[in-house]
């Protein structure tokens, strides 16, 4: 007898594998189609900021990475080129962390080893028939562009360079980013609290990026001290540089019918957004979670397919995401504007916003992923 399979899921990404786990918990059939994620080691820079309700949801799936590959950040300094200073601390929020900053090969082996022991999961190479396809292939997704869904791009004439450097100077568990003349540096915690390595996310405007990724090692990493005021010392590369152009963009539709067959988008496939504030694989995730859960309870006489179903999983996801993606455009369009007025008002508005007590807690624990309906 051919297999038969509850829902098709195309991409093998983290979002991908993170809601196959979740849906065959529910006691769904899942083929998981694409190709499985680069071994540890194989040079991939990326690392991700991961909130508090997305490590709750990694750790229900026993997914969550070690400590060396999760690293607790303690406090966030943010920084203007005028003076102005925002600092987040985990203890005024209670926590143990404002975030994690976390490996994504180790993330992506940790989950990868999960679908292994799950039965109701298998890997595939070709997609087969099944009441709802998921797309989780990011945004560049191919069966997106194939069912014609209009994805509204902004670009930003950005690109993000992304490498990898140790510093003379421990991090002290410390995130730090800094505003310059329009671009954004990120300093992201690796390796643990006694780690002395970050992840590099260096947004500058795109005729900068043939020259930064031209620089000898030694030579990159002498602009990289000075862009961040020698918080880490002395630093040397650890890995390759690579760079990725910078957009926003929305579906206008997340979930549908194509010739009688049920899709839903999720993760980058359904939304991207700027670097900035670290949001992007939370939303994924958070994405993924909401269509677990709309599925798991739905009314017994439904199918998995069901539109009517699919749409509130949609109507809930773009209630959270569109005004997320609002506040990251307009903070990377004041950010990254030269004008020396505009430099002024930043510092001052950064300054007011760090001394505004209630508004800051709230800013923070929506960040976290501390806040909770009701």
């Amino acid at each position: 007898m051919a297999q038969t399979y509850d829902i098709c899921i195309r991409g093998a990404g983290v979002v991908g594998h993170t809601l196959a786990l979740l849906l065959a918990q529910a006691r769904l059939r899942v083929a998981l189609v694409g190709r499985p994620p680069a071994a540890a080691g194989s040079g991939d820079v990326r690392a991700y900021a991961l909130n508090t309700a997305s490590r709750e949801l990694l750790e229900s799936l026993r997914s969550w990475p070690d400590d060396q590959h999760a690293t607790a950040i303690l406090e966030m300094q943010v920084q203007a080129e005028s003076g102005g200073q925002v600092n987040f601390h985990a203890a005024d929020q209670g926590s143990s962390a404002l975030t994690w900053i976390v490996d994504v090969p180790a993330l992506e082996a940790r989950l990868a080893e999960a679908v292994r022991y799950q039965p109701l999961i298998e890997r595939m190479d070709i997609v087969p028939p099944a009441a709802l396809t998921v797309i989780c292939e990011g945004r560049a997704s191919t069966t997106r562009a194939e069912l014609g869904i209009p994805f509204e791009l902004a670009a930003y004439h950005q690109h993000a360079v992304a490498t990898r450097v140790r510093g003379t100077l421990a991090h002290q568990q410390v995130a730090r980013q800094w505003f310059s003349g329009g671009d954004i540096l990120a300093f992201l915690p690796l390796e643990g609290a006694q780690g002395n390595s970050v992840a590099v996310v260096w947004s500058v405007h795109e005729d900068k990026v043939p020259d930064l990724l031209a620089l000898e090692p030694v030579a990159f990493c002498a602009e990289l001290e000075t862009a961040s005021h020698g918080a880490l010392g002395t630093l040397e590369l650890t890995s390759e540089r690579v760079a990725w152009p910078l957009k926003q963009a929305v579906a206008t539709r997340w979930t549908g019918q194509n010739q009688g067959h049920s899709w839903a988008l999720a993760g980058d496939a359904a939304h991207a957004v700027h670097p900035l504030a670290g949001q992007g694989l939370n939303l994924g995730l958070a994405d993924v979670a909401e269509l677990a859960r709309v599925l798991h309870q739905r009314e017994y006489w439904r199918s998995v397919g069901d539109v009517k179903l699919l749409r509130r999983y949609e109507r809930a996801r773009k209630a959270a995401v569109i005004p997320a993606c609002l506040v990251m455009d307009g903070l990377q369009r004041v950010f990254t504007q030269p004008q020396a007025a505009l430099r002024w008002a930043r510092s001052w508005g950064m300054t007011g916003f760090d001394r505004s007590g209630p508004i800051k807690t709230w800013v923070a624990r929506q960040a976290m992923g501390l806040a909770r309906p009701g």
